[in-house]
């Protein structure tokens, strides 16, 4: 199963990206270990040194952690989770204010806009 991926960003920020999202998801458990980077190489259809700039982001990050001979965890933090969370908060709502200013709307609209998008219910019903 290879991913697709963007040709705007590097794919190892989008595989980071990814590893995150399923850590926030309860996907991939703290403390548990990533699948080594053949592995992961093979499941995301990348080359292994793709993988290897990946890991080595979340390790600067302290997302994860290398283990000699063990391999790479997700470091057991629970607090983790909600930095993370918020994190990707934060960055989706940066974006997105930052699209809608391009096209000059003014911040009371966007936040009207957001407002009546999310009472009108026709949104993704998985957002609470």
């Amino acid at each position: 199963m290879t991913e697709e991926f963007q040709s705007s960003k590097p794919i190892y920020l989008q595989i980071v990206e990814k590893v995150i999202i399923d850590i926030v998801r309860g996907k991939q458990p703290l403390g548990e270990k990533l699948p080594s980077v053949r592995e992961m190489a093979v499941q995301m259809g990348v080359n292994p040194n793709t993988i290897q700039r990946t890991y080595s982001e979340l390790e600067r990050m302290n997302i994860v952690e290398t283990r000699r001979g063990q391999g790479t965890f997700v470091v057991n933090r629970e607090e983790l989770i909600n930095e993370l969370s918020y994190s990707l908060q934060d960055e989706i709502i940066r974006s997105f204010v930052q699209k809608m200013k391009e096209i000059g709307v003014p911040k009371t609209q966007i936040l009207n806009r957001l407002q009546r998008y999310l009472q009108e219910g026709t949104h993704d019903d998985s957002v609470n």
